[in-house]
């Protein structure tokens, strides 16, 4: 078993890259269990089989990298990785006739496509969805649309982050940079609830 306590958190980016794949390839060839300490989520999500992400020396989650990033246990694995970070917004969960639906303000989210982890119940909740997983001027034919106005920008190369407001909360939406708008565009997002995640306001857990 080999132990690593965050070999690489001294070095430049560029020899950080290289040194993550020959880490990589050092464990296919020698097929040894290693045990990686980090903070960097990029470490972590690139070289683990399985991650384990810890708060207060307790394991919050042991999961594949994936698993941990789209269904995350609680709200503070879903905040703690992802650059940008996970959009959060305080809500409420209600039940209209069958159906069940997010709102806060004049914004309700149908959640007919979300998969519940048990039968949920009415009252405060908070809405989790990634920025990658919002549409930005897409059309229509989601189960879920909006409009607002571009804040800001913010362009990062190979992809812009526009920032606005939903639900009169801040809401980051990632897009490409051909497709980058100014500041106070109008624009429309639409997303699938399917690709969100729903957590009990006062406990966090995953609903």
């Amino acid at each position: 078993v080999f132990l690593m306590d965050e070999p690489l958190s001294n070095l430049d980016a560029k020899l950080r890259s290289e040194l993550r794949v020959e880490i990589k390839l050092l464990h296919r060839r020698l097929q040894n269990t290693m045990i990686y300490v980090t903070h960097d989520q990029v470490e972590a999500m690139t070289l683990a089989d399985r991650i384990a992400v810890m708060k207060g020396g307790v394991i919050q989650q042991l999961d594949a990298p994936q698993t941990i990033y789209n269904r995350p246990v609680n709200r503070f694995v879903a905040g703690f990785l992802g650059s940008p970070a996970m959009n959060f917004i305080d809500g409420r969960l209600e039940k209209d006739g069958g159906d069940w639906h997010f709102a806060v303000e004049d914004v309700r989210i149908p959640l007919g496509t979300y998969a519940f982890e048990k039968e949920p119940a009415p009252g405060p909740a908070v809405f989790g969805i990634r920025p990658e997983h919002v549409a930005f001027n897409s059309g229509t034919g989601w189960p879920f649309a909006a409009t607002a106005n571009v804040e800001v920008v913010e362009p990062m190369g190979s992809d812009t982050l526009v920032w606005l407001k939903l639900g009169g909360q801040n809401f980051t939406v990632r897009v490409t940079s051909e497709r980058t708008p100014k500041n106070g565009d109008p624009i429309s997002v639409g997303f699938d609830p399917m690709r969100a995640s729903l957590f009990d306001a006062q406990t966090g857990n995953r609903i």
